[in-house]
């Protein structure tokens, strides 16, 4: 099905033609967007609240706002278990690359790499997790190149996974791939989390090292994974190089921009990244199945205008989310962001548009519930980060050997992304995220 050319999907606010990737500073940014077709086919299995569905969902509005003519398209090489085991054990890539639900696997081998309930093994597992980690890697390529400002992987952002076992949805950590790609070319990395979920698998992989500081903004508590406390800094070379904000239910537009802003100024004044690694786990949404903050699109997309006015190459990285049709919704939005566009708050017709009904508009409304984050705890936390951030050094310097070989992606040849593949669901597989009876979110 073609765009509809009828419906005015994306403006700048002027009259006349708009200008491609041109943000609020005037700066133009090269954008690369990475999309598997095939991911949205993944199916963790029924009454699973993760759903690889909603990324081909939230192409779906990409395409038909017209955003994929304002960035490069490309469509990610899968990873090779000898790219995943650059930081996972070559055991558990190996169990990884084996497994699958017809395949005789014994519980003490489920257990040894936590692999169950949470972490299903489902038809494709490996492909899925190659896919993921092929685009994050593939984001990391184009930035090194110099070839692209901003990378985006919708596809990506599982932070949870660790080194030897899955955990949180996640099996491969695509994170701490893209950011070893970085680290052969840039001194230093920041990444920030703004999934609803501590981000503890990227945080413990760079734990005690300077070269990457972690910023995780989260929900902290009786919640998973529970982990993520402020006290928590980092250890050794990495102290004070990991930096987490723990919070409450109900968080809201105005109170996240108010930690947020300030406290990721200090950071990049201080730390000097050369490259900015952007987790955006929409599960941090006003109405999410599984979270409990209360942000509008607008106000978690913030957090990546704020970062793309520091004009510092920028991988920006899916994560969580489970009330699909939001996810989609913001996702999309935030391509917009990326590209320095506004999108229309009607959303034009595309081929899941009974999903956003009633009112089909792009925006959500935040729900009427309590911010349990009173403003005088939320200055004393703004207090306790400003003061880890002081006693950072002040960017640190790295002496370089010989730096390793660039990963080198293969010439593909580029698709039309107007045309699309017809969808294709698995066996009449129910892909909602919520049950008939709650359409309020």
């Amino acid at each position: 099905m073609a765009v509809d050319s009828s419906v005015p999907a994306v403006s700048d606010g002027k009259d006349g033609a708009s200008l491609p990737s041109i943000g609020p500073d005037g700066t133009k940014r090269r954008v690369t967007y990475f999309y598997e077709p095939t991911i949205g086919d993944y199916y963790y299995g029924q009454g699973h609240p993760m759903k690889p569905h909603r990324i081909r969902m939230a192409h779906n509005l990409i395409v038909h706002y017209s955003l994929h003519h304002l960035m490069e398209i490309c469509r990610p090489f899968p990873a090779a278990a000898s790219d995943i085991q650059k930081f996972h054990a070559d055991d558990y890539v190996n169990f990884l690359s084996s497994v699958s639900p017809s395949f005789h696997t014994t519980q003490s081998e489920l257990k040894r790499f936590n692999v169950g309930e949470d972490c299903p093994v489902f038809d494709g597992i490996f492909d899925f997790c190659q896919a993921s980690a092929g685009g994050s890697i593939g984001a990391a390529v184009k930035l090194n190149m110099g070839a692209s400002d901003i990378a985006i992987n919708w596809a990506g952002g599982l932070h949870h996974a660790k080194k030897c076992e899955a955990s949180g949805f996640c099996y491969v950590n695509d994170i701490v791939l893209g950011i070893l790609e970085l680290l052969k070319v840039h001194k230093r990395v920041l990444y920030v989390d703004i999934d609803v979920h501590h981000g503890d698998g990227v945080e413990e992989a760079f734990y005690i090292t300077d070269r990457v500081m972690t910023v995780s903004f989260h929900k902290y508590g009786d919640f998973f994974p529970g982990t993520g406390h402020i006290r928590d800094t980092g250890f050794g070379p990495g102290k004070y190089y990991a930096l987490n904000v723990p919070l409450n239910d109900g968080m809201d537009d105005s109170s996240f921009r108010d930690l947020f802003r300030p406290t990721l100024q200090k950071v990049m004044e201080v730390y000097q990244p050369d490259a900015v690694v952007l987790q955006c786990g929409a599960d941090s949404l006003a109405g999410d199945r599984l979270g409990c903050f209360n942000l509008s699109l607008k106000g978690h997309a913030d957090c990546l205008r704020f970062l793309r006015s520091f004009n510092v190459p920028l991988m920006v990285l899916g994560g969580g989310g489970y009330t699909i049709r939001n996810v989609a919704r913001c996702w999309c939005y935030e391509t917009a962001v990326a590209v320095g566009m506004e999108p229309d708050n009607k959303l034009p017709y595309n081929d899941y548009y009974e999903y956003f009904g009633p009112d089909y508009n792009l925006h959500i409304n935040p729900e009427p519930m309590e911010n349990l984050n009173p403003p005088e705890d939320l200055e004393k936390i703004r207090s306790i980060l400003l003061e880890h951030i002081s006693k950072l050094q002040h960017a640190p310097s790295v002496q370089f050997q010989t730096a390793p070989p660039n990963t080198e992606l293969p010439e593909e040849e580029e698709e039309d992304m107007d045309v699309r593949p017809k969808r294709q669901l698995w066996h009449g597989a129910n892909y909602d995220s919520e049950p008939e009876n709650d359409e309020n979110h």
